[in-house]
């Protein structure tokens, strides 16, 4: 484990950059974290690292902390990150494929790391942050079963164009196909042809998202 000493060797390097005499003392490290001198020489022989302070003086030098600690160059970092996408996943959320369900309460998620080999099959991916919610009901089978969770782009609300939608409704959440008519009516499709279309005024519907992908549920 990396110790206050090899912190410190670092800290000094970054300082130099900036010192004219390129010659970085304790002191100034101990300066430039605002840590009195005779507080950080205890610090050091008891080697018990700062972190606050040193966390503020990365933050203000734009120094990335993993390579600080860890050794972990940014662009090796980078390339770890961008193997994920980051999905807000709203686990209570359910988007009714029947009857309306509730809208969303946007605190209430946590965050899912999903591999981008997984989600780069998944038609219309343009944006890496994603939602996913539940579907709830069966008027979008064989698409989408009742159960399954659905990726949400809230970027994509063209109803132009084709694909599945999620849309609130003076009712509730819906998932659909939708489909703008000449008369001013949105029509909301089901993929189940025992569901008939469902016709609602333009100005009681608002297009969240669309849904770029589904995981079946079991």
């Amino acid at each position: 484990m990396i110790g206050l000493n090899d912190i410190v060797d670092k800290l000094k390097d970054v300082l130099s950059q900036t010192t004219i005499s390129k010659k970085v003392f304790d002191k100034d490290v101990a300066k430039a974290l605002n840590i009195p001198q005779g507080t950080f020489a205890s610090m050091k022989k008891r080697n018990s690292i700062p972190y606050e302070e040193i966390l503020e003086f990365c933050a203000i030098k734009k120094i990335s902390v993993n390579w600080l600690f860890f050794d972990q160059a940014v662009d090796m970092l980078k390339e770890e990150t961008e193997k994920f996408f980051h999905v807000r996943y709203f686990s209570d959320i359910r988007a009714s494929a029947g009857g309306g369900a509730y809208g969303f309460d946007e605190k209430a998620y946590q965050t899912l790391r999903i591999d981008r080999t997984i989600m780069d099959n998944m038609v219309g991916l343009g944006n890496t942050k994603l939602e996913a919610i539940h579907v709830n009901g069966e008027s979008m089978e064989p698409t989408l079963r009742d159960g399954s969770i659905v990726f949400l782009d809230r970027e994509q609300r063209d109803i132009t164009k084709d694909g599945i939608f999620i849309a609130a409704t003076t009712t509730g959440l819906f998932i659909k196909r939708i489909r703008q008519r000449a008369d001013g009516m949105v029509e909301l499709i089901s993929d189940n042809t025992i569901y008939t279309p469902e016709l609602i005024s333009s100005d009681e519907i608002s297009i969240v998202g669309k849904v770029v992908g589904n995981i079946e549920s079991i």
